[in-house]
């Protein structure tokens, strides 16, 4: 897999605390939870078009006008991460799934622990949604940004369910 040159990295304001964005000129390879991290990040090229688009998509997500991200993605991964992204791409606005219902859906029913190590890497937290994920109890398990912010999250997501 061919990966393209890192032309612009971005420190964005949300709700969920400060966001560093990453991309190429086609696509958006990441978004990374800074927390209480304060880190001086000069943007290769500030007006860069992929790193715009994606936090004008994350602002209005926060906001609650946005429940389908279109900014073009390159997350980097295996065959089976990126199958398992793909699944979590597919679970709707203020739902929830557990990790075993994508195994199932994958057609790997015992690879539970796999899709949460996969969804654990997940470059593009929030734009592919392992928040949405919880374990088969419906309690919530692990987020790489902290399980808060998963919870805050979901609770952004199903309170806005009523809006649209």
């Amino acid at each position: 897999m061919n990966e393209s040159p890192l032309t612009a990295t971005h420190v964005i304001t949300s709700p969920v605390g400060p966001l560093r964005l990453t991309a190429t000129e086609q696509a958006l390879l990441g978004v990374y939870f800074l927390g209480e991290q304060t880190l001086d990040v000069t943007p290769v090229c500030p007006e860069q078009a992929i790193v715009s688009w994606a936090a004008r998509e994350l602002q209005a997500y926060f906001a609650g006008q946005l429940r389908t991200f279109t900014v073009p993605l390159q997350p980097v991964g295996t065959t089976f991460q990126l199958s398992v992204w793909q699944q979590l791409q597919a679970i709707a606005w203020g739902e929830t799934c557990s990790y075993g219902d994508i195994a199932r859906a994958l057609g790997q029913p015992g690879a539970s622990r796999a899709v949460g190590m996969a969804n654990n890497r997940n470059p593009l937290p929030i734009i592919i949604p392992c928040h949405r994920v919880i374990g088969s109890a419906g309690q919530l398990v692990g987020f790489g940004g902290g399980l808060p912010i998963k919870q805050q999250l979901l609770a952004l997501e199903q309170a806005q369910l009523g809006l649209f």
